[in-house]
């Protein structure tokens, strides 16, 4: 039998997850650096990097990816943060996923069939697909 989780660290937890969808940059890192695992998902397999991508905040990704965070974890939807980078026309965070090491054809759909999706011409050459 699974025991229901503790409240505090289920709000805890939100809290983190909201300073990761807000780009809160310096209180995101203090939680990761006193030892939240950089590749915390939450309950849809969302990870603070995807959250951060997700809403734009290039700086958050940056420091989660420095802290370890993976550039390519795909969520419950087979989505990755540098496909939901490019769903949202985030262009800094897909240059901070991609220096990272981001593999746009990771994910469901990619990043690279994402960018066709939407016709961006521009980002299937930065992705050095056609």
């Amino acid at each position: 039998m699974t025991e229901a989780p503790d409240p505090e660290v289920v709000e805890l937890a939100t809290k983190i997850f909201d300073l990761a969808r807000q780009g809160q940059t310096e209180a995101l890192v203090a939680y990761v650096d006193a030892g939240v695992p950089a590749n915390l998902t939450n309950d849809r397999g969302d990870s603070l990097v995807m959250l951060a991508a997700y809403h734009g905040h290039a700086g958050a990704v940056r420091v989660l990816l420095e802290r370890g965070a993976d550039a390519d974890r795909v969520n419950d939807r087979g989505q990755t943060p540098l496909a939901g980078a490019v769903f949202k026309g985030e262009e800094e965070v897909i240059r901070a996923l991609l220096d990272a090491g981001a593999d746009p054809s990771a994910g469901t759909p990619s990043a690279v069939d994402t960018a066709r999706m939407f016709g961006k011409a521009d980002l299937l050459q930065l992705f050095g697909a056609q």
